[in-house]
């Protein structure tokens, strides 16, 4: 009898560690039927018959009639490894579904001279050098920097009333966000002659290209995927850290598969499955400019280029001083 109780217990338990999630829903849902499952047993082995009052066994292992007492017993009985399932089910539903999100600090390879008066909405490393937008209304440019020194090598203005935001390079073409406007100049890679301009809804914050699609933040956690032909969205996503909406997505820049994303008045980026919108991963920059260097509240990290030739990873700031090429190291 109770080897029967047990096999079904066993067979109820995953045969890995792997763990499948469940919604609270699901898991109530889960119970509850289980708990009702019991109920039914126990009452079906104690129906008291319509004669004598005694009981009738309604299994294989009572072929006669009981007294009321022992049928009482015999339902404890069996009721003791269906508990034990059911107490087993719901530790396994506890069971964390996977590893916590990994967390990366960084060695600074080099520290370079980055213009303090540049307000960088957004950053991209293209043939040694790097294209950079500044933002601010009559301030905003889009910029080719020399890398090992700062120096600015070409300048285009971006005129009132607009504030420029991110940009991105793709096939040939540098596209570049404004704030609130919604409208986006498009530029020639080589000469930054504009050529063209866009038209998309809501603000717009960082750019970023899969080589595909334009990868649009706007101060939120959504990320939207633009058609670069049409500027229709593809799809949406939203940014999400465990079951946490991750808001104010700032610059981005595509590395190796995953979109990083600055946060907004944060020391850190964030690492997000492009395809899920998942974080899996968070790079710490807490102390890479040091204090004093900038006294503007909003001298805040902003800015990631990555050299996908020589795996290489830039960082800086609004009004820093410096840029950044950094190492990760992986914390825990």
């Amino acid at each position: 009898m109770f080897r029967a109780f047990f096999s079904l217990c066993l067979r109820q338990q995953p045969q890995t560690k792997k763990f499948v999630p469940q919604s609270a829903k699901a898991k109530a849902i889960h119970v509850a039927g289980n708990v009702f499952s019991y109920l039914v047993v126990i009452l079906l082995v104690m129906i008291p018959s319509l004669k004598s009052g005694m009981t009738w066994s309604l299994f294989s292992f009572f072929p006669k009639r009981v007294t009321r007492p022992r049928a009482t017993i015999g339902a404890l009985l069996l009721l003791i490894p269906a508990l034990a399932c059911q107490t087993t089910s719901v530790a396994n539903l506890k069971t964390p579904g996977k590893d916590p999100v990994p967390i990366y600090g960084y060695e600074v390879v080099h520290a370079r001279p980055h213009d303090p008066s540049a307000y960088t909405q957004g950053l991209v490393f293209h043939d040694g050098k790097l294209l950079e937008s500044t933002g601010q209304v009559g301030h905003s440019s889009l910029r080719r920097v020399e890398l090992e020194t700062g120096k600015v090598l070409q300048k285009v203005d971006v005129a009132a009333p607009y504030f420029a935001e991110g940009i991105t390079l793709l096939k040939g073409k540098i596209y570049q966000l404004t704030w609130q406007d919604q409208v986006g100049f498009i530029y020639d890679a080589w000469t930054l002659e504009k050529i063209g301009e866009f038209h998309y809804q809501g603000e717009g914050w960082g750019l970023a290209n899969d080589g595909q699609s334009l990868i649009l933040s706007e101060g939120t956690n959504r990320i939207r995927f633009l058609d670069p032909d049409n500027f229709e969205v593809r799809k949406t996503i939203a940014v999400v850290d465990g079951r946490s909406p991750v808001n104010e997505l700032n610059e981005l820049e595509y590395v190796q598969g995953e979109i990083y994303a600055n946060i907004w008045h944060a020391d850190r980026i964030a690492r997000i499955d492009p395809r899920t919108g998942s974080v899996v991963g968070w790079i710490d920059l807490t102390g890479l400019l040091a204090r004093g260097e900038v006294n503007d509240e909003e001298a805040v990290l902003n800015g990631i280029a990555y050299d996908e030739t020589n795996s290489r990873l830039f960082v800086t700031g609004k009004l820093w001083p410096k840029l950044f090429e950094i190492r990760l190291i992986r914390k825990f």
